[in-house]
């Protein structure tokens, strides 16, 4: 099969989620059913529009109200929910989603065919090398997954529900991105840098778990940091640190030679859609009206000597 007519393919898995989600049970819940509204659900600030489903952090777990560990008891049942939304959705594929196949495809499938190119004239040497491969270390899932349970146990010790939720989100987001990004190396098998004659083969790899395309790495790098960035999308700053952090990823498995530069473009438009689904699936939208009149008390409170 045609490497570009692969990219094409599997480069827009998760931008069309949303059309195999539309069975969803209808809402049962006060806070569910609020996710139907767009001025104040979370779905209208995601771009692939999934329909809401139950919110990772429901009323009942606010750190005040529930243990712990309550809610992670939900998370197997989503990740199994979210993959089989994933991998039937080039089965349901609205023509609004449309435009992101275009985009994915092309930019991914044109990165493979000039890869063998852009590779040979690269720099390679051993100190980039090795810095690549230190850097690394930060899209390894023992680094990712840690940072957001981090995220949920210090929002539980904080009292942020919010920050909560990101950790939530981050963790589910994580696990799907590893989950596909398994998948997609095994029947792929593309060669790595090193391997065969370095022109990027695929179904060559003699490491079909641990073959080149997708960069696990950067697919789970950019999978948090979409869930980060659409939590405080208000936050510029907040959103340049996490897209820097999933950049210098990239770029480290670039110049750690384990990666072609279609592979760690696939891992990030896939990671940052994942993340764009379980944000716009999971996400509850009572947490916004709770951070605004936090923000109101607060500065009420300072100002005015109210409270």
């Amino acid at each position: 099969m045609n490497p570009l007519l692969i990219a094409i393919v599997l480069s827009a898995l998760p931008p069309s989620v949303q059309e195999a989600t539309s069975t969803t049970p209808p809402q049962t819940t006060a806070a569910q059913n609020q996710q139907q509204t767009p001025p104040q659900g979370g779905s209208d600030r995601s771009v692939i529009k999934p329909k809401p489903g139950q919110p990772a952090l429901k009323q009942k777990d606010l750190y005040d109200n529930t243990g712990t560990l309550h809610p992670f008891r939900r998370m197997p049942k989503f990740i199994l929910y979210d993959q089989k939304a994933i991998w039937t959705s080039p089965f349901h594929t609205s023509r609004r989603n449309a435009k992101w196949w275009i985009i994915g495809g092309v930019a991914t499938g044109s990165l493979i065919a000039a890869d063998r190119y852009i590779q040979r004239d690269a720099p390679n040497n051993s100190t980039l090398v090795r810095v690549g491969t230190d850097a690394s270390y930060l899209g390894e899932a023992y680094t990712l997954l840690p940072i957001a349970a981090g995220m949920y146990f210090l929002g539980t010790a904080k009292g942020s529900d919010h920050f909560r939720e990101t950790g939530l989100l981050s963790f589910e987001a994580v696990a799907n991105a590893g989950l596909v990004q398994v998948v997609l190396k095994s029947i792929l098998a593309r060669e790595r840098p090193t391997e065969g004659n370095g022109n990027g083969a695929f179904f060559q790899s003699n490491s079909r778990t641990n073959s080149s395309f997708p960069s696990g790495h950067t697919i789970s790098t950019f999978a948090i940091a979409s869930v980060v960035a659409h939590e405080y999308h208000h936050h510029w700053w907040i959103k340049a640190l996490i897209y820097g952090y999933g950049a210098g990823v990239a770029g480290a498995r670039l110049a750690a030679n384990k990666h072609f530069p279609g592979d760690v473009v696939a891992g990030g438009f896939m990671g940052w859609f994942i993340g764009d689904y379980v944000y716009g699936k999971r996400h509850n939208t009572e947490l916004d009206k709770a951070s605004v009149t936090q923000k109101i008390i607060s500065h009420i409170s300072l100002g005015g000597g109210i409270n």
